[in-house]
Order: structure tokens, then C-alpha cells, then sequence
């Protein structure tokens, strides 16, 4: 290994959503026992065992602030301009010197600028060597907003290409990523898929009936006046802190409620690669099928249909909760259309889970990502797979590489489609529905093979200590 027995991570973003690169920090001090200094901004708390872990060290950097509201419009594209090279500057400041000088700087792309220029450089002044772990093509995020044709996107794919080839190693999360930066970028990458670390884990019963307590209130909170999760857990229940639309708690003893509803999870990142309509759309089809098939019309009123819910009554097709959580530019624009929507048995909730709550969600996962690239593939999709959560995903051309169908989820194209494995996979839930708990078990037996620490152990570590011996003899 290296004469200096460190590696430095470089995120230009928030480490607390960059798992990847926090997953490489803790493979990197626990099985190459190197210490780690992660460079980053700060935002959203990593998870637990990186902040405690005693050989990583966390360096925040400062951010550029967000424009001023009064700022003169004349002014403004000055302050946007000003934005990369206050970020250049801090981040090569710490590269150079806040940080002890690394064995090795492995550096997440995207953004490519100015993070690859800025590790470059001080992959040559502190005679490190410099890995890059291809997440995605920075230049087609930048194309979803500024087009193809785009003069800035040439330029910032030629910086990419060209500072990209300068590294002596790289990792990427595809065959199909793989493929594209060997063929047509001169650039020769070792696939590391991303796979859930061990802390992903199927949730015990109390784990689960603890998570739904504590978020409670805000499940309590909907976005019309009443919904099918709020209407018969308000009022005389509103203090009650074991009291939850799924579990419920007698003296010691914690039961799943068999007319619960079904929990979906779907993390986004509220970008224009994730087109969340098809998922509100999806809920209006399932709403109005289900309808239809209970023989269910107008004239039946909703306090009927929840009256119902209260006396514990079962339904063929179970009501559906959404919990969407991520932060991102259209969360806002999509939460309107939520407040419009009148579903008599779907409801959605937004709100952000921490790292350690997210995996004790339960029932189903949904994916909405499509990549700017069609090259990479969603990170939360293996954390739901950690957790034993067979997931419906956008189908797009690599994520096949990810989405097994019928062994641990489906695909699908429309909101049609969407609705329709819902409809298959939750019928008769929970306990009847027998495609939802065959992909469930297949999920449990891949579990102890398919773990991150095993995956990084056969591929990256092998690159790492190559790039970092031949660098540093």
C-alpha cells in the first residue's frame, strides 16, 4: 500500500446524499485500514457509523450562498458567475492544504466542474493518485437544462472527457457505463455495482412500529382535509404515541393491522429525470380500478367507504400510503398537484428520512429514475433491495443490470403499467398477495451474497492498491 496510509473522498456535494461515497470512506478505513478524510458540504447528516467511525475525519467546506433576494437583476449573472470559482478556490485550498496530503484522492463524478480540474491538480502537488468513481456523465445533467446543442454543454463534456482521462483509475456503476468510457472516451473503468451495506436490513416488527410512531404526526398531516390514513386516526387518538395506521401495540405485544395500508416507498430527487406525474397518475388509475371492480360509484360516499376502514373491514385491494422523501428543486410543484388530487384510497406524505430510519419502510418500493445518460443506475433502488424491498422502477436501457423482473421487481413505461403491477402485486395484501412475497424471499436469499463490503472487497480494493502502489514506487 502507500507510504502515507491515507485516502481522501472528494464529494462536491452533500456527503449525507452521496451514499456511495460515504459506503467507499468506511470500505476504505475498515477494510484497508486507511484513514479517511472526507472533503464535502455539509447539509444532510451521514449515516451513523461514518460520523463515529474514529479513522474518518469529515472536513465541510463553505458554500456559495444562494442569491440574495434584493440583488439587482444587472447583478445576477455576475454572482452566478462568481459561484464556480469561489468553489474552485475552497476546494483546491483544501485539497492542497487543509487536508493531510492522501495516498489517494477517489473523487465522485458528477460534477465534473471544477472538481475534476481541482483534483487533478492536486493529485500533481501532493504527488497522490487520483481515482474517479463514474457515477453518471456530468455534461447530460447539464443538458436537461441547457439542451444538447448547447455551446457550455460542449465545453463541459470536453473538460469531463479531457480531465477524465487524466486519472489513474476509475470505477463505475454499470457494464453499460463501462462500455460507453472505453469505447468512446479512451477510458478503461472497473464496474463496481452499487450493493446495500450491512446495515441495510429487513426491519424487526418493533423497528417498524417504532418509525411509524414517531412519524405519526406527520402522517397525521394530509394535504386535503381528509384522506383515507388520517379519517379514523384523529381526534380522541391525536395523543396517543402507539397509535399508527399499520401496527398497533397491546401491552407488550406489537401487531401488524391486517387492514392496514399497503406502505409504498419512492425516493426522488425532484430533478426533470424524474417524471413524478407518472406516479401521481398511477394513483388516479389504481383509485378509479379499484373503484370499479368493488362495484364502488359516486353515490358512495366517502364517510361510508372510511366508516368501513374504522370497523377494521378488509379490502381485496388494500389502500395505498406514498411516503416520497428527497429534497429537490420540483418538490414543491408536485406537492400542489398532491393537494388537488380527491383519491378515496390513496394518500401521499413527503418528508425526508434520516439514513438509519430509511430502511424500515415495508412494503414496496417505486423508482421514477430514468438518468440523464441512460448509463447509471438508482442508488436508493439497492437500498430498498437491502431491505427486502422487491421495487417497480422505470424501465430505461441498463437498469436491468439492477432490476431482475419477477425475482426482485418489475419495470414499467406508463403510469398504466405502473397501476397495473400494484394491482398484481397487492392483491389480496398482506398476507394473500403471493408475487409480492415471492420476490420478497428471492430478495432475503441474494441478501447475504449481493453486500457492498464483498462487492468493493473483489473490485475496488484490487484498482485502489494497484493505482496507489504504482504511484507511489
Amino acid at each position: 500500500m502507500g507510504k502515507r496510509n491515507r485516502a481522501a473522498v472528494v464529494v462536491l456535494g452533500d456527503i449525507g446524499r452521496s451514499p456511495r461515497m460515504q459506503y467507499h470512506a468506511l470500505s476504505l478505513a475498515q477494510q484497508a485500514s486507511l484513514d479517511v478524510d472526507i472533503v464535502a458540504y455539509g447539509g444532510t447528516e451521514p449515516h451513523i457509523s461514518v460520523l463515529e467511525h474514529q479513522s474518518i475525519h469529515i472536513h465541510k467546506m463553505p458554500q456559495w450562498p444562494s442569491v440574495p433576494r434584493g440583488l439587482a437583476v444587472i447583478l445576477r449573472p455576475l454572482f452566478l458567475i462568481l459561484k464556480p470559482i469561489f468553489q474552485f478556490l475552497v476546494l483546491l485550498w483544501y485539497l492542497c492544504v487543509k487536508i493531510p496530503a492522501p495516498d489517494a484522492f477517489i473523487v465522485q463524478n458528477p460534477p465534473s466542474v471544477p472538481t475534476l480540474v481541482v483534483v487533478k491538480w492536486a493529485s500533481w502537488w501532493r504527488q497522490s493518485a487520483f481515482i474517479v468513481d463514474w457515477h453518471n456523465f456530468g455534461y447530460t445533467l447539464l443538458a436537461l437544462s441547457l439542451g444538447r446543442s448547447s455551446l457550455f454543454v460542449a465545453l463541459y463534456r470536453w473538460i469531463e472527457k479531457h480531465y477524465g482521462k487524466m486519472a489513474h483509475g476509475s470505477l463505475c456503476v454499470t457494464r453499460a457505463m463501462q462500455h460507453e468510457l472505453s469505447q468512446n472516451w479512451g477510458i478503461t473503468a472497473t464496474v463496481l455495482y452499487d450493493h446495500p451495506p450491512e446495515f441495510f436490513r429487513p426491519a424487526s416488527l418493533k423497528e417498524k412500529h417504532n418509525l411509524c410512531c414517531r412519524i405519526s404526526k406527520s402522517l397525521n398531516k394530509p394535504y386535503g382535509l381528509q384522506d383515507c390514513i388520517t379519517n379514523g386516526f384523529t381526534g380522541q387518538h391525536d395523543n396517543d404515541t402507539n397509535m399508527n395506521p399499520f401496527t398497533t401495540q397491546v401491552g407488550t405485544d406489537i401487531f401488524l393491522k391486517q387492514n392496514r395500508p399497503a406502505l409504498i416507498v419512492s425516493s426522488t430527487s425532484w430533478t426533470p429525470d424524474e417524471d413524478f406525474g407518472i406516479l401521481l397518475e398511477a394513483a388516479v388509475v389504481y383509485d378509479r380500478r379499484v373503484a370499479a371492480l368493488l362495484g364502488e360509484d359516486d353515490s358512495t360516499g366517502d364517510e361510508v367507504f372510511w366508516g368501513r376502514i374504522r370497523d377494521g373491514q378488509q379490502f381485496l385491494y388494500p389502500r395505498l400510503l406514498f411516503i416520497i422523501t428527497g429534497k429537490g428543486p420540483e418538490k414543491e410543484k408536485y406537492e400542489q398537484k398532491i393537494r388537488k388530487l380527491r383519491l378515496r384510497r390513496v394518500a401521499f406524505r413527503t418528508m425526508w428520512l434520516s439514513a438509519e430510519d430509511y430502511p424500515l419502510l415495508l412494503d414496496l418500493g417505486v423508482c421514477l429514475h430514468t438518468s440523464s445518460s441512460g448509463l447509471d443506475l438508482p442508488m436508493k433502488v439497492v437500498d430498498m433491495f437491502g431491505c427486502g424491498l422487491p421495487v417497480c422502477a422505470v424501465s430505461y436501457s441498463c437498469i436491468k443490470e439492477l432490476v431482475d423482473v419477477n425475482k426482485n421487481g418489475l419495470l414499467f413505461s406508463s403510469s398504466s403499467e405502473l397501476a397495473d403491477e400494484l394491482m398484481m402485486l397487492l392483491k389480496g395484501f398482506p398476507e394473500k398477495c403471493d408475487a409480492l412475497n415471492s420476490m420478497r424471499s428471492c430478495l432475503m436469499e441474494r441478501l447475504s451474497s449481493e453486500r457492498w463490503a464483498t462487492s468493493w472487497e473483489q473490485n475496488a480494493k484490487p484498482l485502489i492498491y494497484e493505482v496507489i502502489s504504482q504511484h507511489s514506487s
